[in-house]
């Protein structure tokens, strides 16, 4: 997190001391036309994209497909347009490389990756991934003693030294009894 918010806040710095360097260059009033031509510029972009991507979400739908891919680019476009709005020459840079789809390509597979399946899976207890527990009850009577969970299979390590019961809890040697079904026959 704290990355996060050293980033963020590395970002209008960047934004200042490029700014600074241009104007000292260009001079002020050619670097404040640069700043506001690449924010209009960015912001029909986003427009179009944003108009394209919502054309790619009704065909989808209609289609009866989900539009996953289309949503996240939409959220991306907002994104990007919150860029271009801030002024300076690295958030325009930076929202422009989101709003190309060339671009916004690797932007949503690393989203997806990193903040979207990570947050779903957290919400809905690992079904996302397929990462659930399987085999009683968690914390019940096949949690060893750290209260670690355990699955099917998991092999021995509760009291006794027993052996692996076939749903994965433990059977101690004491507690299997052989069951004769032919006597339950005999007294018929």
């Amino acid at each position: 997190m704290l990355r996060v918010i050293a980033v963020l806040l590395l970002i209008p710095l960047l934004d200042i001391m490029l700014l600074v360097a241009v104007a000292a260059v260009f001079g002020p009033v050619p670097t404040v036309l640069a700043v506001v031509l690449t924010a209009l510029i960015g912001l029909l972009l986003v427009r179009a994209e944003g108009r394209h991507t919502l054309r790619k979400i009704q065909a989808k739908t209609t289609q009866g497909e989900l539009p996953t891919n289309e949503l996240v680019d939409g959220g991306l476009l907002l994104v990007a347009g919150a860029l271009m709005l801030t002024p300076g020459l690295v958030t325009d840079l930076v929202g422009l490389l989101i709003v190309v789809p060339f671009t916004r390509y690797p932007i949503r597979l690393g989203v997806k990756k990193f903040v979207i399946k990570p947050y779903a899976d957290a919400k809905a207890d690992g079904f996302v991934t397929g990462n659930v527990y399987v085999g009683g009850f968690p914390g019940g009577e096949n949690a060893d003693a750290a209260g670690e969970r355990r699955g099917p299979g998991a092999g021995s390590g509760g009291s006794g030294g027993g052996q692996s019961g076939p749903q994965g809890f433990d059977v101690d040697d004491d507690e299997v009894h052989d069951v004769d079904f032919d006597d339950e026959d005999e007294g018929r």
